[in-house]
């Protein structure tokens, strides 16, 4: 029988069952649920004499004993209905007491025992579906632990490698994590660092050998393997870049998500111990340099790779590691976290195109030489406000086609004396930009510029009077659009 697909929530202990007081359980047979660590993946009803071919494992599988037709077992029967539970890999059976059987059949308990099957007695009051829901209920339970485990273990790690001390930072915290040893080792097979627990001599060379079979396997290969030393479980990772790193972790036990957590673990330590920097890092640096010592756009913007650019400003969950996921899906390396709530912004070369992602608002400015980044940078940010206002996952902006017919510095011009007036109120220009964005919705203005409905009709009041214009004129309205798109404004 091959093995199943793992379920999608962790296994329920059969001890936490029995432990239920409503569900009134009772172990009659087999090894103590709680010292034999039995576990439960799911649960099976079957009145079946024989359940084989409708069991995947690890079932607690649940009858009323409607097969049995001799509760005395002289013909064998139980035995080989047992016999086959257990050769699926049944995790436990569970006998309902009534309405066909006042007690579970003796012959079924020894059979139980004989061969090592938890036989559990479930009693009248407890139907078989509130069983079901009871395990339901805790796997549920024990997913939320899980991904509450993982998500603070993955903050824990990310924190530790912003740390001075990176690279021990990480291992320290994947270790006291995981309950272990984190060992990180070169590309010769030396111990470069360890954190956690003094391991023995069997467990350190054990360990070592596994790191260097994902070494060699990698990246032709899963570079990632697993094996136990004794009662010791291991587990070796082959680090990313080339450069023939690997990590080592042993643990005492394996918990639901230390898997997960230790190839975060995994992540950092790739970008930790890769090449300080690449071609195109330093061309970067070498940019930013520049720029610090005075020297124009002109000349720093061909040292970040492309002569125009599209600025992106991004908004969703998650942080810096989820800005850089972002960034490496639109495929730039030029990335701005900035603070949490605020908006993540990227430099995207102009010939690559930015598509929607997933958990992300996406505002997309025209494409831009270096000098005019700036204006691209507004450009972007009013197209996320828009994006946002209208529940779309991107908005790109789009340019006027007036625009080209007079010259920008006669533009300019008319913009800031068109403009003028809203001085008198910081938040009136960006107020009415929105609002004309919007084609004058207030509630879609509202909720782009996080205010109440209110507050953007007072605001919107505030600037005709103060322009002295008619805003549900079209042609004033068209004007005003044409200023406000000017960088200037």
């Amino acid at each position: 029988m091959t093995d199943p697909a793992a379920p999608p929530t962790p296994p329920v202990p059969l001890a936490a069952l029995l432990a239920r007081e409503d569900l009134g359980l009772r172990q009659l047979a087999g090894p103590d649920a709680r010292a034999a660590g039995t576990a439960v993946q799911w649960v099976h009803t079957s009145e079946m004499p024989d359940p084989y071919p409708y069991l995947l494992g690890g079932e607690l599988l649940l009858t009323a004993g409607v097969h049995i037709t001799d509760p005395a077992g002289a013909d064998g029967h139980l035995d080989d209905y047992v016999a086959r539970i257990v050769a699926a890999r049944g995790a436990a059976l569970g006998f309902g007491v009534a309405p066909l059987h006042d007690t579970v059949p003796r012959a079924l308990v020894e059979a139980c025992d004989r061969v090592g099957l938890p036989l559990v007695e479930v009693p009248p009051r407890t139907t078989f579906s509130g069983v079901a829901r009871a395990v339901w209920r805790l796997m549920a339970e024990a997913r939320h632990a899980e991904l509450r485990r993982v998500t603070e273990a993955q903050q824990g790690l990310a924190t530790a490698a912003a740390r001075p001390d990176p690279v021990p930072a990480v291992l320290r915290q994947l270790a006291a994590r995981l309950g272990g040893v984190a060992v990180l080792y070169g590309p010769d097979g030396a111990e470069l660092q360890r954190a956690g627990h003094e391991p023995d001599d069997g467990v350190r060379d054990a360990l070592r050998g596994l790191t260097a079979v994902v070494r060699r396997a990698a990246p032709a290969a899963p570079a990632s393997a697993a094996d136990t030393a004794g009662s010791t479980h291991l587990a070796a990772y082959a680090l990313g870049g080339g450069r023939g790193f690997a990590l080592g972790v042993a643990t005492d036990r394996r918990e639901p998500g230390d898997h997960t957590i230790a190839g975060a673990a995994v992540v950092l330590l790739s970008l930790l111990t890769g090449e300080h920097q690449g071609a195109s890092e330093a061309a970067r640096s070498a940019a930013l340099v520049r720029l610090l010592l005075g020297a124009p756009v002109s000349q720093t913007g061909p040292l970040l790779g492309g002569d125009r650019w599209s600025v992106v400003h991004a908004r969703g969950e998650g942080g810096p590691l989820a800005a850089s996921a972002l960034a490496a899906a639109l495929g730039t390396g030029l990335v701005d976290p900035r603070e949490p709530g605020e908006a993540v912004r990227l430099l995207v070369p102009a010939d690559r195109e930015v598509a929607p992602a997933d958990g992300w608002t996406l505002g997309v400015s025209a494409a831009a030489p270096p000098a005019e980044l700036p204006s691209a940078d507004a450009q972007a940010a009013r197209a996320l406000r828009r994006a946002e206002a209208t529940r779309v996952p991107l908005v790109r902006h789009r340019e006027n086609g007036l625009a080209g017919l007079v010259a920008p510095a006669e533009a300019d011009a008319h913009a800031r004396v068109l403009l003028a007036p809203l001085a008198a109120g910081e938040a009136l220009t960006p107020t009415l930009r929105t609002w004309l964005s919007l084609h004058g919705s207030w509630d879609r203005t509202a909720v782009a510029l996080s205010v109440h409905r209110n507050t953007v009709r007072q605001r919107i009041a505030r600037c005709e009077s103060l322009l002295n214009l008619d805003l549900h004129d079209p042609d004033v309205r068209m004007e005003l659009w044409f200023a406000l798109s000017r960088p200037t404004s």
